[in-house]
């Protein structure tokens, strides 16, 4: 276990501002300080604070996380022993390729909607002991379950959109990472480096000229082209839950929902130290709150007789843990016990076509079910009018 904390300055030398350059001292200066911090080209040359445009959890969101804490304090657990250590992908392993898909938000405040894509695969996956293993799309959740998904969300709505409304497969942009190609709807956003030592990230910085700050995408309405059987039917391939959301909080009622039913989605505050962070056990030691940021727990352990949960982050692969990051346990670092957010473990997964919704024809999701409304699709914008007002 690392008390002190390195500071690594990566790649060609860089001009820091001297305010980032008085945090990493103060970091490294910290006694029993549990992480490695870090600086890049990318951040070197930026003033802190450089990372909230990917925090795409809501003030609303995060209070809303904070209010269901308080109302849920103190409830009484079902008396299940919780080990010392859990992985998902060691006690699924049927179910290991797609919990360890570390995915990639791009310049994208949308990582509400990765959170629970990623968490919401799993659950499937596990739900379904692998006969059903896919990665569910992001882009679906992102730009159906909200109007302007890259400027934040919170972390009900979107499994509220996927047991209500369903969502596609969709892997990674390009047909990056485990799964490749083929699935309904990709990622339609680039692959980005982000915060943190750039090492062997082969992907352009943000704010770059290959990874511009991005604006949302419309809502899908019909899979890629690239998509092929039997992913290549949108209304065909959604994927639905029954049983509504589920929430947990606390550090027991947690990992029991974990242990029960697999990954779960979280929001936690990020503070600006959390922009360096390369390895150990995270927790806050300086800097102000930039805003609320969603990922996936999958598990938790104790080093050198410190407990952490572990954590899938969405800024790919090469960031952090080999994409994973590491924070306390027990004390509600940053709030990160305040709520999580998941399928339930006994949920009934479907997939197809599950009839017109209420609301009528603005209410329709696709082509299918606005045509069973009698209602009009208009394919070249993906929205669903009356057909009374179509000249």
């Amino acid at each position: 276990m690392k008390k002190s904390v390195a500071v690594a300055m990566i790649g060609a030398a860089v001009s820091a501002p001297q305010d980032r350059l008085a945090m990493i001292a103060e970091i490294q200066q910290t006694p029993g300080v549990l992480w490695t911090a870090g600086v890049n080209e990318r951040f070197g040359s930026e003033p802190i604070g450089a990372s909230k445009i990917l925090l795409g959890v809501t003030p609303e969101g995060m209070a809303k996380r904070a209010a269901y804490a308080k109302a849920h304090a103190g409830e009484k657990l079902s008396a299940i022993e919780l080990p010392e250590s859990f992985d998902s992908e060691t006690n699924w392993p049927q179910c290991a390729k797609v919990i360890g898909d570390i995915r990639d938000q791009s310049m994208c405040g949308c990582c509400w909607a990765f959170g629970a894509a990623s968490a919401a695969s799993d659950r499937l996956c596990i739900a379904t002991n692998a006969t059903a293993m896919v990665p569910l799309s992001a882009e679906d959740v992102c730009f159906c379950a909200s109007p302007d998904g890259c400027n934040g969300g919170d972390i009900t709505s979107p499994w509220d959109h996927i047991g209500s409304v369903g969502a596609v497969t969709g892997g990674q942009n390009q047909g990056i990472g485990p799964f490749g190609k083929g699935f309904c709807q990709d990622f339609s956003l680039p692959h980005c480096h982000h915060h943190g030592p750039q090492g062997k990230d082969p992907y352009p910085a943000e704010g770059s000229a290959g990874c511009p700050n991005q604006v949302s995408a419309q809502c899908p309405s019909k899979c890629d082209a690239a998509a092929t059987a039997p992913h290549a039917n949108f209304t065909a391939d959604k994927w639905i839950f029954a049983g509504g959301t589920q929430s947990a909080q606390g550090e027991d009622g947690i990992a029991q929902a974990i242990m029960a039913g697999g990954p779960v989605e979280v929001a936690f505050s990020v503070y600006d130290d959390f922009e360096n962070y390369v390895s150990g056990i995270y927790h806050h030691v300086s800097g102000a709150m930039g805003g609320g940021h969603a990922v996936r727990i999958v598990g938790w352990g104790v080093d050198g007789g410190v407990k952490y949960w572990k954590v899938a982050n969405s800024w790919n692969p090469f960031w952090g843990e080999k994409g994973y990051f590491r924070i306390k346990k027990g004390n509600n670092e940053c709030g990160i016990e305040d709520q999580v957010t998941f399928s339930g473990a006994n949920a009934k997964w479907s997939q197809g076509s599950h009839g017109p919704l209420p609301g009528g024809c603005e209410a329709q999701q696709d082509q299918a079910d606005c045509e069973a409304s009698g209602c009009a699709w208009l394919a070249a914008i993906g929205a669903c009018i009356d057909k009374e007002i179509v000249v």
